[in-house]
């Protein structure tokens, strides 16, 4: 399990480490004595800075949501034909998973069994309709095939994207498990299946 070492604790190593706590055991089956032993610190070190592990959870996917969120107030995503910003999003999807990569997991793994977590699954309902919007526009535009229903391609686009929180591992240097492949490529990758498959034939 995750360690990390007495004299190196702040707040964001805290976070850090619990978040992969919440990953390898499930948030469910995360206790603060698990987190304590992880961070290598006791329970009322951590409680001097958060009321309990929930607050860590909340923590942890905001980071995750404002990241995504983020992106949708950017230029690129603001300005251009509805094809462009959609393209844009995506791209910029896919770069903030990997960057983000074990908060976005976490995000993903949400079951709504507390308020924090019905509460982010709401905010990823609300970004997910903002990106489906998109898609919408840019059909209505004329500029994705008509032969793929919205909420459909919506949900295999989504699909594709937060498939790469099980396989990408960017400090796995053999290629195992879909590591190897660099962030670009990735980027580039999905930006080709997606809009390669969505973009009407000219």
């Amino acid at each position: 399990m995750t360690t990390a070492k007495r004299d190196t604790y702040t707040p964001e190593t805290l976070l850090s480490v619990a978040v992969q706590v919440f990953i390898e055991r499930g948030y469910d089956g995360t206790s603060m004595e698990h987190l304590s032993k992880a961070a290598g610190i006791s329970k009322s070190s951590i409680y001097h800075h958060v009321t309990g592990k929930e607050e860590l959870l909340r923590r942890a996917v905001s980071r995750a949501l404002d990241e995504l969120f983020g992106i949708l107030d950017e230029e690129h995503a603001r300005e251009g034909s509805a094809a462009e910003r959609l393209e844009y999003v995506v791209r910029r999807m896919v770069e903030v998973l990997m960057a983000e990569l074990p908060y976005v997991t976490l995000l993903l793994r949400v079951r709504g069994n507390t308020g924090t977590e019905r509460w982010a699954l709401e905010r990823r309902r609300e970004f997910d309709h903002r990106v489906a919007a998109l898609l919408k526009d840019a059909a209505a535009e004329g500029d994705v095939r008509a032969d793929v229903e919205v909420r459909l391609a919506t949900r295999l686009v989504f699909g594709m994207i937060n498939s790469i929180v099980e396989w990408y591992r960017p400090d796995v240097p053999d290629g195992r498990s879909g590591a190897g492949a660099g962030e670009r490529e990735v980027v580039d990758a999905v930006a080709r299946l997606v809009f390669g498959g969505l973009r009407k034939a000219s």
